[in-house]
């Protein structure tokens, strides 16, 4: 006996198809329309920070920003009623994303400070690639993902490394330097150094001595073979995932998006995550 569907769970579905097909003519409006929101979010927040146009128009800034939090927040509450795993999509990173959206213009009922933070909601756009359905975007951003993840343990070695050069740096930096060229405290020594590393140089504090200027040269070269590091790190590993992955295979075609140029290990989809067919 076929069992009937409540109104409750068409209602769903229909939900389900709008914001998550991207591959359908409901979803892909949604996703343009949602776009376009995002952008006009983000151009009002950036409008709302000019000076002139804030004193005249900053009301109406306001309210239709207020307009735009409500649409998100209804549409991020629909996306999580939507589908059977609703945490799954809250801890997700899209879901935080979403989130994070929506946040700002809430806290600034409390913190009006806080509602130019809605600046995130530019995060938004990585759905782009997901509604614009090419492969080899999908493939490429799937490799550097993977390149990211195999080298966060030597990055994470390498910047516990750079801590403890400028912790070393900033005090003898202070010892040799001192007060008087504006090395007041370890602190301040240890900001110099960081700056000064990473090849900024703002020269609101500067070395007077020889030996001082002598490390200060040291450092700045330092900072150039730093800055070299974590590139090749990470060019490394994507080398890597390329060569693991250098065969894409053209069988493998995605049974509910039809997305192809799969991995010929690959288990699921890299559009939709539905498990691909065994050819």
């Amino acid at each position: 006996m076929t069992k009937h569907k409540s109104k409750y769970e068409i209602f769903r579905e229909k939900i389900k198809i709008i914001l998550y097909g991207t591959n359908t003519l409901a979803g892909r409006m949604f996703d343009l329309v949602l776009l376009g929101l995002i952008l006009l979010s983000v151009l009002l927040v950036m409008l709302d920070t000019v000076e002139g146009i804030s004193k005249k128009y900053h009301q109406q800034l306001l309210i239709c920003e207020w307009i735009i939090t409500i649409f998100f927040t209804a549409e991020y509450i629909l996306r999580i009623i939507s589908i059977q795993k609703p945490r799954k999509y809250a801890i997700s990173f899209y879901g935080i994303i979403d989130l994070l959206a929506i946040l700002p213009m809430y806290l600034s009922i409390f913190f009006p400070a806080t509602s130019v933070l809605t600046i995130v909601r530019v995060l938004r756009f990585l759905r782009l690639f997901k509604i614009l359905h090419i492969p080899q975007i999908s493939h490429q951003s799937y490799q550097l993902k993977e390149a990211l993840e195999a080298s966060k343990e030597k990055i994470l070695v390498f910047i516990y490394f750079v801590v403890i050069s400028c912790v070393i740096i900033g005090a003898l930096m202070y010892v040799v330097e001192g007060k008087e060229s504006g090395f007041t405290s370890i602190p301040v020594s240890i900001y110099w150094s960081i700056v000064t590393l990473t090849t900024v140089g703002y020269g609101d504090i500067s070395p007077i001595t020889p030996l001082g200027q002598f490390l200060a040269s040291l450092v700045m070269i330092m900072g150039y073979g730093i800055i070299a590091v974590p590139t090749g790190i990470v060019t490394a590993e994507f080398a890597k995932a390329s060569l693991r992955n250098s065969s894409v295979s053209g069988k493998k075609t995605c049974t509910q998006c039809n997305a192809q140029l799969h991995f010929d290990n690959a288990k699921y989809c890299y559009q939709c995550g539905k498990t691909l067919p065994n050819n």
